[in-house]
């Protein structure tokens, strides 16, 4: 159910019936030439729909800028501040939690959010302290993407435009795809940037992270499945 194509005459019962708000939260920002700058808004919001689809919850329309500070320098990102997410997400949070929902969960496109989400969880952990909030960013995805990569991981955490997440979007959004321009940049990232901050530009010039040619939609299709299968398993659990 998309919530922003209801109407305030019906929501009220409808809310009362699912009790479950799913917010896709994305980013703007450079993913190479082959990947669009929205890449992590289409992601979390198709992944948002599966997950509804699974759960009977409403999908709430896509917050679309995130935290990009790393790729801020990038032609087309657009970064904003972790503050002005938290406090965008704890309001959004009250909103809900007013209108009656008891499990808002953050499904995040995008890795550089995760400390917003978090804190924003934390706050609302507070203030509505009926209400369940969750952050998800692919739960589990790490040992499937093991089973299925060619080439490792070029950092133990980070993946970006990229055999992985290339994989994501030709799952997910395989219109938005074009791999005749897919490259492959294969980076070496210095130990400091776990350490300092260090923007990206200071090791790559594409921001891919990895060989894009060598992504498939069945190699996204597993992790993404995974991730899923984790998603509703935790929701279950928390009911």
């Amino acid at each position: 159910m998309e919530f922003q194509y209801e109407n305030s005459f019906d929501v009220k019962e409808k809310v009362n019936q699912s009790k479950v708000a799913i917010l896709p939260v994305g980013a703007v920002e450079a993913h190479g030439p082959h990947l669009p700058l929205g890449t992590d808004n289409f992601l979390a919001e198709r992944l948002s729909h599966k997950l509804a689809e699974r759960t009977k919850a409403f999908v709430l329309p896509t917050l679309p800028y995130g935290q990009v500070w790393s790729l801020r320098n990038f032609p087309g990102s657009i970064n904003i501040k972790n503050n002005s997410m938290i406090a965008f997400l704890v309001d959004i949070g009250e909103s809900l939690y007013k209108q009656g929902f008891k499990t808002f969960v953050m499904v995040n496109g995008h890795l550089g959010n995760q400390t917003a989400l978090k804190e924003a969880a934390r706050v609302l952990y507070e203030s509505c302290p009926e209400m369940r909030v969750i952050y998800f960013f692919y739960p589990g995805m790490n040992n499937a993407a093991a089973e299925v990569r060619e080439k490792s991981s070029t950092h133990n955490t980070y993946f970006h435009a990229c055999e992985i997440e290339t994989s994501f979007m030709l799952y997910l959004a395989p219109e938005l795809v074009n791999m005749e321009k897919a490259l492959t940049d294969i980076p070496t990232i210095p130990q400091h940037a776990d350490f300092t901050p260090t923007p990206w530009e200071d090791f790559t010039e594409t921001a891919v992270l990895g060989d894009a040619s060598l992504a498939t939609k069945q190699k996204g299709e597993h992790i993404i499945n995974t991730a899923l299968e984790n998603m509703v398993k935790i929701m279950e659990d928390l009911k």
